[in-house]
């Protein structure tokens, strides 16, 4: 069986094609295709355990009762009413 080819064609406009090409220049020959499955492999973990995270969040959240704040309802100062009304040219 014949190894697959990759090919990685970044375009130097896009910032983050330029920033992964400089990540990968920066890595020694030799290295660069265990570096590429390495990084591959990373992000399919974080994936998968940030969606584990977020289920188990959701899970717990759920099992929490939640309560509405009460705002304390404060009336407006009738100096600050005369000071609006003032504003609106009412006497």
């Amino acid at each position: 069986m014949s190894r697959p080819l990759f090919g990685f064609r970044p375009n130097l406009r896009n910032k983050a094609h330029r920033k992964a090409w400089e990540i990968l220049q920066a890595v020694p020959e030799g290295r660069k295709n265990a570096f590429l499955v390495q990084a591959i492999l990373e992000h399919e973990e974080e994936e998968a355990l940030e969606s584990t995270l977020r289920r188990v969040l959701r899970e717990e959240l759920q099992s929490v009762p939640s309560q509405p704040v009460q705002q304390p309802e404060e009336a407006i100062p009738s100096e600050m009413m005369g000071f609006l009304g003032s504003l609106l040219g009412e006497d």
